[in-house]
């Protein structure tokens, strides 16, 4: 046989092998509009395991995306001092262990003073309120807006960006200026088409020049970022003066490999402000940003295994259902099977076009639950205020799920169909 006539009967092969494909295609197709009614009951048990999958997965998705972008914008250069570690320890009974004093003022503006690590820089902040009632003239926000006092370096220590406008200067938080910068949704409702730059508003009485405003952070847990008002920390204090505030601290070095070093003299400081002597344990935690992260995707690692677990069981019980509707159809066509075979086709034909029938289906489904479970999953997204991003990997996750359902569920009854005695399978009734 010459090298040319080889070729010529491999394509001639291909090209059976694709006419058989597209004649066991069209016959599984036929066979589905045949039984519509069924092939949509079919189509939806798979879709509610795939929406489950895809729908769970997309919410963790823009839920880590938006916790880990919040932090991740702090920088891996940047540590604060709070109340308490991110976990904090319980007793058998649920109640803490050791009660932290919060931090006050005086600890803040003491850590202000005394700490002089090179290459830092401190930020001091506390939240003055979160239902405040901005004006504008003859326009007021609903008392929902947050107002938080910061200092100089607040902006830089958060990762926080001016849009237009500019950021506080050292005079302007020294000289107790009563400035502000305020968040992008104030645009939307008591500004609308003025710039809002060099106007003045007035919290609680109290007249503000609005220099810059911020850029959009969006919202995490129904704490919207971008509807807040900074102003000079100690016109906050003027302004907010109830009792147990607790401050927060963020330190920032220029540099990665001073953050150790700026750790350390850190928490010796403050252990020094405390009164701690060398035996007592720390009454406040420290935070690294990239640790924060860590952690958070530590979490929803554990989320994620959760969510596949739930799928599972669901894409289980769909996979199933699809085996059993399809051994019902082998049932009720036992007679089409004997008649096929008597006219020559083979075990593998008949197989071929159930098993084919199982993955169309399957792939339906596994289509109409992406649908349902991105919809489901972009609107618990935007109703809970995360940032939501294409899930590629749920969407991946169900296509490869879809077809596994459809190849475990269909193979059995497809070799049941194709072991069928054409003669009894004729005299089927």
């Amino acid at each position: 046989m010459t090298f040319c006539s080889l070729i010529q009967e491999t394509d001639t092969n291909s090209l059976i092998m694709f006419s058989l494909f597209r004649e066991n295609v069209r016959i599984a197709l036929d066979s589905i509009k045949g039984q519509l009614l069924r092939t949509i009951l079919t189509v939806l048990i798979i879709a509610i395991g795939i929406t489950a999958l895809v729908g769970i997965l997309t919410f963790l998705g823009a839920l880590e995306n938006t916790i880990t972008g919040d932090f991740a914008s702090m920088g891996s250069n940047t540590f604060n001092i709070q109340r308490y570690e991110f976990t904090t320890r319980r007793g058998g009974s649920g109640e803490r262990e050791k009660i932290n004093p919060i931090i006050n003022y005086r600890n803040v503006r003491q850590f202000k003073e005394k700490f002089q690590y090179p290459f830092s820089k401190t930020s001091i902040s506390f939240t003055g309120t979160r239902n405040a009632e901005v004006k504008f003239e003859n326009e007021k926000t609903d008392p929902e807006a947050s107002v938080v006092g910061v200092n100089e370096n607040y902006l830089e220590n958060t990762g926080t960006e001016v849009e237009f406008g500019r950021n506080f200067t050292f005079f302007d938080i020294e000289n107790n200026n009563r400035v502000c910068l305020i968040g992008p949704d104030f645009k939307k409702n008591i500004f609308k088409d003025t710039d809002p730059v060099n106007k003045t508003i007035s919290i609680r009485g109290v007249k503000f020049k609005v220099i810059g405003v911020l850029e959009s952070k969006g919202a995490t847990f129904r704490n919207n970022q971008d509807l807040k008002v900074l102003i000079p920390l100690q016109v906050a204090r003027s302004i907010y003066t109830l009792p147990n505030i607790n401050y927060s601290i963020s330190v920032k070095v220029d540099d990665k490999q001073f953050l150790e070093g700026a750790q350390d003299e850190a928490i010796i400081t403050f252990r020094k402000i405390r009164g701690l002597n060398p035996i007592e344990e720390n009454n406040f935690g420290l935070e690294r940003s990239d640790d924060l992260i860590n952690r958070i995707s530590s979490i929803t690692g554990y989320l994620y295994w959760a969510a596949w677990i739930i799928s599972i069981i669901t894409i289980f019980g769909s996979s199933i259902a699809l085996m059993n509707i399809m051994l019902v159809s082998v049932t009720e066509r036992t007679r089409e099977i004997g008649v096929r075979k008597a006219l020559g086709a083979k075990k593998n034909t008949i197989s071929v076009q159930f098993f084919m029938e199982t993955v169309i289906i399957g792939q339906i489904g596994g289509v109409v639950g992406i649908i349902l479970g991105i919809t489901i999953g972009a609107i618990i997204v935007a109703v809970s205020g995360f940032e939501f991003s294409t899930p590629w990997l749920a969407i991946l996750a169900a296509v490869v799920t879809s077809f596994l359902t459809a190849v475990v569920s269909g193979s059995y009854p497809a070799v049941k169909a194709a072991k069928q005695d054409p003669i009894e399978s004729l005299r089927y009734e």
